[in-house]
């Protein structure tokens, strides 16, 4: 009785294998709860919600929230533990969202400061001791990247395996707390990140689950923008929907696949000019991020990136971007170099990764047969790592997450644009595209 037991489970197990869009040879595990944080009561002047960004060259911005609205903004800092021989004075601001009042949110920028470097801090004269670590100089650097996040059991999983790689720098395309307009979710997932956030700058953009925009009441991004200030500034961006930055030998651009982009529009404008300031001298690699893919050959979310990928598609190939990393779709897939709907060798790698751990569980349906240009593809919660390693070449890996284990289920070793000449060749039509009025 029990050998047939065993057989019917192990039968069972080869046909729902066999019923699943691309991977036969994995079985997904089961969709995870929301997680749920009980109340702790603290000082109302101690910092929580603590996290860091990328401030320009050789600053980082430290966020933070109080209930006091009269806790300073300043955070003292140094190389030492408790020995801080700097510090720090910043803004604060505030929001109302309904019957939500956010408390004080605070944003100071350190700095300078030097490159590969561990410093130790405190926000607002008191509280615990934080300590974080400035990316490197210059070659190698890693970025940790996963999007769609959310606050599930698969959530805290990602965060985990992310925690136990060593990288400088998180990159997030869009969707973070999954709030939906309930405010208090954007105060559990400041909790929930602040073990990794405030001691690795993230990096993040916009997507769908930020908008929570309420006619007549509320605008849309009003609890993004006050609690996830990025140097959109320091770029020359007038939205904080749209930045870049520069790390390493790397110019990384963050846009907005919810705010205007036609060629009209600001954000094309300050795209078209930042592109054209780039030095592949001193950037020889090229990322952009944005939440709703172009490339993308999973049934859900099928065309939405259409108008987006048409306005500004010609200036990322123009400029020979090497990169781009998209969320939205709750599944994982990598192409192969593409331009215009189709394999160019001159184009760029887009790679889908919107598998982090959010509670509206994962994207399963794929089109087939599977397109020409689409390498890999597979619904699991997971997360990437991306070491550039040179200006040459870069290692891309994908780890899924596999009953709490991270498994690498792809990996590539990628060759930069300008190292394969292709930027020599489209130099003539690219001062056409972007230099042009």
């Amino acid at each position: 009785m029990e050998t047939k037991r065993m057989i019917f489970v192990i039968l069972i197990s080869v046909l729902l294998s066999l019923s699943l869009p691309v991977r036969t040879d994995y079985v997904r595990p089961q969709p995870r709860k929301t997680l749920h944080f009980p109340w702790k009561s603290k000082h109302p002047s101690l910092p929580h919600q603590v996290h860091i960004s990328l401030a320009g060259e050789n600053h980082m911005r430290i966020s933070w929230i109080t209930d006091d609205n009269s806790a300073p903004s300043i955070v003292e800092y140094g190389t030492l533990p408790g020995q801080y021989t700097f510090s720090s004075s910043g803004e604060t601001t505030s929001y109302n969202y309904l019957f939500y009042s956010s408390g004080k949110i605070h944003h100071t920028v350190i700095g300078p400061l030097e490159h590969d470097t561990i410093y130790f801090y405190r926000c607002g004269g008191q509280g615990p001791e934080f300590q974080l670590k400035t990316p490197p100089g210059q070659f190698p650097v890693t970025f940790a990247i996963a999007g769609d996040l959310g606050q599930t059991g698969w959530t805290k999983s990602t965060l985990d395996h992310i925690d136990q790689c060593k990288y400088d720098v998180h990159l997030l395309p869009g969707d973070l707390s999954y709030a939906d307009c309930m405010q208090h979710l954007w105060d559990n997932f400041g909790e929930l990140v602040q073990p990794l956030a405030s001691a690795r700058p993230w990096m993040v953009t916009q997507g769908n689950h930020e908008k929570e925009k309420i006619p007549f009441f509320t605008d849309a991004f009003e609890s993004y923008n006050a609690r996830w200030k990025m140097p959109f500034e320091e770029s020359e961006s007038t939205s904080n929907l749209y930045y870049s930055f520069e790390v390493a030998g790397v110019h990384v651009i963050m846009l907005g696949s919810y705010t205007d982009y036609d060629e009209l529009s600001d954000q094309y404008s300050w795209l078209k000019a930042d592109l054209s300031k780039v030095d592949r001298k001193k950037t020889p690699w090229l990322v952009v991020l944005f939440h709703v893919p172009w490339y993308n050959s999973n049934h859900a979310h099928q065309g939405e990136g259409d108008g987006m990928m048409a306005a500004m598609e010609p200036l990322l190939y123009a400029a020979g971007v090497d990169l781009v990393f998209a969320g939205h779709v709750h599944a994982y897939e990598r192409s192969k170099r593409v331009n215009k709907g189709k394999s160019d060798p001159c184009g760029t790698v887009h790679i889908t990764i919107g598998d982090g751990g959010n509670r509206e569980g994962l994207a399963q349906k794929y089109i087939h047969p599977t397109p020409e240009w689409s390498m890999f593809r597979e619904a699991s919660f997971g997360h990437g790592e991306l070491k550039i390693v040179n200006s040459t070449h870069a290692f891309w890996s994908w780890h899924r997450n596999d009953d709490d284990e991270p498994v690498r289920s792809d990996q590539v070793w990628i060759t930069s644009l300008i190292s394969s000449g292709c930027l020599a060749e489209k130099a003539y039509e690219s001062s056409k595209i972007l230099v042009s009025p």
